[in-house]
């Protein structure tokens, strides 16, 4: 029977194993507080540490102590100064003889800090989320290949031939390597005086020193090579994260009367997904809040959830000014464009045709992607939940969504239904051909 040992080191002196117990047993509670944090906090902040104040009871360690109600026992109690038969001992933390309400001091909560990966966790798993979507959100990096310099060892393939001639001939001159000329000057001398009649001695002297001469530099020559193995330099590549395109995405979403907190809660839950999936993909994500009533305005994210300003409902202006802000700030070249819509589906019939004119004349041309979310009531899940029959948004959007294959949209009536809309931003979508 296989047996196995964890010997991996516990980050920052602390225990993994009970950790994992303690967040088992708190699990209920930290789910609850990650809700509360998520719906109360920003988008932006959701992918972070978070620290959680949690109730002492029941986080002590289980400890053994002996029985006072069975055995047999004999104490020593060491005598005191302080006190007598009869007197209240106070409890750690109170003062005197007595309580005093307003001063006591006790411990009755304190703050576990959980990491990025267990937040997720935690915010995945109350929206019925799989495993392979949170794997998505863990992926690592791309990197590519780059040159980063020159190095003394590498494949064959890789040999950089001007870096490697030039220490060559860096080497050869140190060395005082024979060059060839002088080889041919000398061997031509010898040849002269040796082609004349035999004279006399000193120039019998000076061929022999001639020879001499040529044999040492040609042993020179042989001795100190042309290329040295020292002399090769191979291209150095490092691995470097691939630049990711900035993002943008839009986040629309309708205020209006008939738009509640239940409504808003659920729209959240759906930007913070797609937020996390972009802010994996890409480096920098800017998030643009677009709220709208009868008319429509960029905000900040606490006035996009919490402002109590309500009115009538005409989607149209959200999808302007949505183009308007992407002709200022976001050039479609430059940018990848995503947009997540959220709303009841009411509107006026005339707007809702003016919506498809916007989203397939200009809209749709410059989004990598455009998510609607139309929430309803869940006692009316089972009657819109698989037809085509709705409001007069979701029929106008209909339209569009089989027009363009980056336009997705799908009905949510409770946290576990966002998933299905979710899980269209992983699915690769076809290359589309945009017209002039």
């Amino acid at each position: 029977m296989p047996i196995f040992v964890d010997r991996r080191l516990n980050p920052k002196d602390k225990s993994l194993g009970n950790r994992q117990r303690f967040l088992k047993r708190a699990r209920e509670e930290l789910k609850r507080s990650i809700r509360d944090r998520i719906r109360t906090g920003k988008i932006a902040d959701v992918d972070s540490e978070h620290a959680v104040s949690m109730p002492a009871r029941g986080t002590g360690e289980p400890s053994f102590s002996d029985a006072k109600d069975s055995g047999r026992r004999q104490h020593i109690l060491p005598g005191n100064k302080h006190f007598a038969p009869g007197d209240r001992v106070p409890k750690p933390g109170q003062g005197g003889g007595g309580s005093s309400p307003g001063k006591t001091v006790s411990e009755d909560e304190f703050r576990f800090v959980l990491s990025r990966e267990e937040v997720l966790d935690l915010f995945f798993e109350d929206l019925e989320l799989p495993d392979m979507v949170k794997l998505n959100l863990k992926e690592i990096l791309s990197f590519k290949p780059r040159r980063a310099g020159f190095a003394a060892t590498g494949s064959p393939t890789n040999i950089n031939v001007g870096r490697t001639m030039r220490n060559s001939h860096g080497r050869r001159i140190a060395l005082r390597r024979p060059k060839q000329e002088e080889l041919d000057a000398i061997a031509e001398q010898l040849a002269i005086l040796e082609a004349e009649p035999q004279s006399a001695a000193p120039a019998r002297q000076r061929i022999a020193a001639l020879r001499e001469e040529l044999e040492r530099l040609e042993r020179r020559r042989k001795r100190i090579a042309y290329v040295d193995p020292v002399d090769i330099r191979f291209n150095r590549f490092d691995a470097q994260p691939v630049p990711n395109a900035n993002a943008v995405m839009f986040c629309l979403m309708d205020v209006s009367g008939s738009m509640g907190e239940r409504e808003k809660d659920l729209a959240k839950r759906f930007f913070v997904l797609l937020h996390l999936f972009l802010k994996r993909r890409y480096d920098r994500t800017e998030i643009v809040f677009i709220r709208h009533t009868h008319e429509a305005q960029e905000v900040d994210e606490e006035t996009f959830f919490y402002n109590t300003q309500s009115g009538g409902t005409v989607v149209s202006t959200a999808l302007e000014e949505m183009r308007r802000i992407i002709e200022q700030r976001y050039p479609s070249n430059e940018w990848n464009i995503y947009a997540a819509q959220a709303s009841d589906g009411d509107n006026f019939v005339t707007d809702s045709e003016r919506c498809i004119g916007l989203m397939d004349g200009q809209i749709m041309r410059l989004c990598q992607y455009f998510a609607y979310v139309e929430i309803i009531d869940e006692r009316e899940s089972h009657i819109f939940g698989s037809t085509d029959n709705g409001t007069s948004l979701w029929r106008a959007y209909s339209v569009v969504n089989q027009r363009w294959p980056n336009f997705q949209m799908s009905r949510i009536a409770n946290a576990a239904d966002i998933y299905p809309v979710f899980r269209q931003l992983f699915a690769r979508q076809p290359v589309l051909q945009k017209s002039a």
